[in-house]
């Protein structure tokens, strides 16, 4: 196989050095670490396998509970609204971003929570940040009348994706980088993308023909991480030195059973606190469970695991549980300078 750099030449590099991602044979990206391609005999194996932890699992009463309080839609406060998975509603400087908002039901996957809102209940959207093409993270339905309600919106995403976004949306503003690149956005917003370790993959022969990746939101006043899906690896420590004050890191705690086959695409509930720790956030927000039942534990097991791991003393960060719809607001830096475009290091 040949391999090439990629990256999107229009947008800034952010990390000194980094010639683009992996691109082998001109049509499949490649995690630099822990190279990862499925195989769908892990699947069936796992499908027929019996799950150790099946009657827990069924037993387990957890379900997360909606907050039913859309008054966030008319305020001009900064805030994170968890839509549940790992969908959001941020407001951020001023700007208004959804990322990985899938308001519909997944085919084929069971469902333990309905998302906050809707796409009508939505408007004035800046971006629209997709992580990667998965099904439960990009939903065509759900874009699709994002974007009618939003013409405005423009939507940020890894190398590739725009080809299938467009077939969605042609009338679409959509900006496509590699790892490590800032997006063009407005002078009060700094967006870029950043490294995981995951795959993607949305029919029979594209898997991983199209980018993922996590994000890093700044404004004048805070720095938030959302770590899309990924395994555990080198690149939380990498993200630490290119943005050393993380305000608050969006971070996934589910679907990590089996491990012998997940933890090649999500990190567990413990090392989730070991990326937060590595990562340096002040505020650790939990994602990705609670929502869809993707895996074998139980689902409040995240919840549990993570209470006791902070009565250990083992996570550094506070620990913000929150429920769908619930609003969390961003506490006020008086000690950054309002006006400043915030820029990462080495943009």
């Amino acid at each position: 196989m040949t391999a090439i750099r990629v990256k999107n030449y229009k947008l800034p590099v952010i990390r000194a050095g980094w010639k683009g991602n992996l691109f082998e044979d001109g049509d499949r990206f490649v995690n630099e670490e822990f190279p990862f391609t499925p195989d769908f005999r892990d699947v069936l194996k796992w499908t027929f396998q019996r799950n150790p932890q099946r009657r827990e699992k069924a037993r387990d009463p957890f379900r997360l509970k909606i907050v039913n309080d859309p008054s966030f839609l008319n305020s001009n406060a900064d805030c994170i609204i968890w839509l549940g998975h790992a969908s959001f509603y941020i407001r951020l400087g001023g700007m208004v971003m959804l990322i990985d908002p899938v308001f519909y039901d997944v085919p084929f996957v069971k469902r333990f929570s309905k998302h906050a809102l809707s796409p009508a209940d939505v408007g004035h959207v800046d971006y629209l940040l997709i992580s990667h093409d998965h099904r439960d993270h990009c939903q065509e339905r759900s874009i699709r009348e994002i974007v009618q309600r939003n013409p405005q919106v423009e939507i940020l995403t890894g190398l590739q994706m725009d080809k299938l976004l467009k077939r969605w949306v042609p009338s679409a503003k959509v900006q496509c980088a590699g790892w490590y690149q800032q997006f063009r956005t407005k002078p009060n917003l700094a967006i870029c993308f950043l490294p995981t370790r995951h795959w993607s993959k949305r029919s029979y022969n594209d898997t991983n023909t199209r980018l993922w990746g996590a994000f890093t939101i700044q404004s004048s006043s805070h720095t938030l991480y959302f770590g899309g899906d990924t395994a555990y690896g080198n690149h939380f420590k990498e993200v630490a030195a290119l943005f050393p004050k993380i305000d608050v890191a969006l971070l996934g705690v589910g679907a990590y059973k089996p491990s012998w086959l997940m933890t090649h695409v999500h990190i567990s509930p413990q090392q989730a606190v070991e990326a937060c720790n590595e990562l340096g956030a002040a505020t650790m927000i939990p994602m990705h469970y609670g929502t869809f039942d993707l895996s074998d534990e139980p689902p409040g097991e995240p919840v549990a695991t993570l209470i006791a791991l902070k009565a250990q003393g083992v996570l550094k960060a506070d620990l913000k549980f929150l429920q769908p719809g619930e609003v969390m607001p961003f506490v006020k830096d008086e000690s950054s300078e309002s006006g400043e475009r915030a820029t990462p290091p080495g943009a």
